[in-house]
């Protein structure tokens, strides 16, 4: 028999990185559940973690991240839809970044207002809730866990945010690097095969644990909130195939990394034509005719003023993602910090109503859509008129 690795819930990206800390912390109290149990014990929960005060607010919180998910990535979603200019490759991919966004809203966080009310009003966990110790997808014996449904979809759509600005980043230094040629590299069909390998890899590499193994489950945990993976011990210790959570961070970090990489090669060219355009402007001011032959091959403004607001969607993400990099080396060291764990994630999670904000902006063409639709809805009917 397996048991689950107590208050080892394992949020996403940082999941892997946990393993070896929790396990020292809380080999102790698994223990005392014996070897042949297949019980999990509560998570390490305070008063002022889990108290009915505390509780309330996290509700009212996450209620109104949800409504701010939803409504902000409804708004982007059909200011791009009825704009013909942001039909563009660039345009997908915010598309495809607003509808990972809006998943969030619409799926991860309803079901952790319900899980956190049900606990508030009932004064018990549901039947399902931190007993679904089953693996498999096809184990009839055991309530079905809503969490192996909501902790992928999480961890997918955190993939797709990331895969998709790293897929922005790079549409971008095309268009800078190489402005001659970016309406040949930078394709529709190309755009849209790649988003659609994004997320066909985000969920893939999310469902992984469970699809290439039969040692983890997912659980609700108290402390974050949130559906978690949680590796099931073998005799007190861990499965031998725990390693595969290693894929998790390995792929946000390795992307996150290649982003900001990207991000500095095309800065440096910004700043490399910010100067050459003003050498040229003293010159042709002082020869009296027009600049060098250089100014053909130049990226257009609207070019770099979009590689800077990808840029500060790359910061913003990145800054979201800090809190979580912070938990794991507070583990590791040996603390235990349930409400750092609820903040860190849900910083993560509210990061998914910021790009709109991003966009109302940096975007003028957003900001115009968005006066566009609302003066559309509020203007009265014409038709009897005409």
């Amino acid at each position: 028999m397996t048991a689950p690795l107590p208050n080892t819930s394992i949020p996403g990206s940082a999941s892997a990185l946990l393993l070896t800390s929790d396990y020292l912390l809380n080999l102790t109290a698994a223990s005392q559940l014996g070897h042949g149990s297949a019980q999990s014990l509560p998570p390490l929960c305070t008063l002022c973690c889990c108290g009915v005060l505390n509780r309330i607010l996290a509700v009212a919180f996450m209620v109104t991240l949800a409504f701010a998910v939803v409504i902000g990535n409804v708004v982007t979603l059909t200011v791009f839809v009825q704009t013909r200019q942001s039909r563009t490759p660039q345009g997908y991919l915010k598309v495809s970044l607003a509808v990972a966004d809006m998943m969030v809203g619409v799926l991860v966080v309803p079901f952790s207002v319900y899980t956190e009310i049900s606990l508030m009003v009932t004064n018990a966990p549901p039947i399902w809730y931190q007993g679904g110790t089953s693996s498999s997808f096809n184990d009839l014996g055991s309530p079905w866990q809503p969490c192996m449904l909501i902790g992928p979809v999480f961890a997918g759509c955190t993939f797709v945010s990331i895969s998709t600005i790293f897929l922005m980043t790079l549409e971008r230094s095309v268009a800078i690097l190489w402005p001659l040629h970016k309406d040949s590299l930078v394709t529709r069909r190309r755009t849209l095969l790649l988003i659609l390998l994004s997320w066909a890899a985000s969920f893939l590499l999310a469902l992984a644990p469970l699809i290439f193994s039969s040692n983890f489950t997912l659980e609700y945990n108290e402390c974050s909130r949130m559906c978690n993976y949680t590796p099931l011990l073998f005799e007190g210790r861990l499965p031998p195939d725990a390693n595969i959570l290693l894929l998790f961070p390995a792929f946000d970090f390795t992307l996150l990394g290649g982003t900001l990489a990207v991000n500095i090669v095309s800065f440096t060219s910004i700043r490399q034509y910010t100067r050459k355009r003003k050498l040229l402007s003293v010159g042709s001011l002082s020869d009296g005719g027009r600049g060098g032959g250089g100014c053909s091959h130049r990226p257009s403004f609207s070019d770099i003023k979009a590689a800077k607001t990808i840029g500060i969607l790359t910061f913003a993400f990145t800054a979201s993602f800090s809190p979580i990099a912070v938990f794991v080396l507070g583990n590791v060291v040996g603390y235990e910090w349930c409400n750092f764990s609820f903040v860190a994630f849900w910083i993560l999670t509210g990061n998914s109503c910021c790009n709109v904000i991003i966009y109302s902006v940096r975007d003028h063409r957003f900001r115009k859509g968005v006066t566009l639709l609302f003066q559309r809805e509020q203007s009265p009917p014409r038709g009897e008129k005409t």
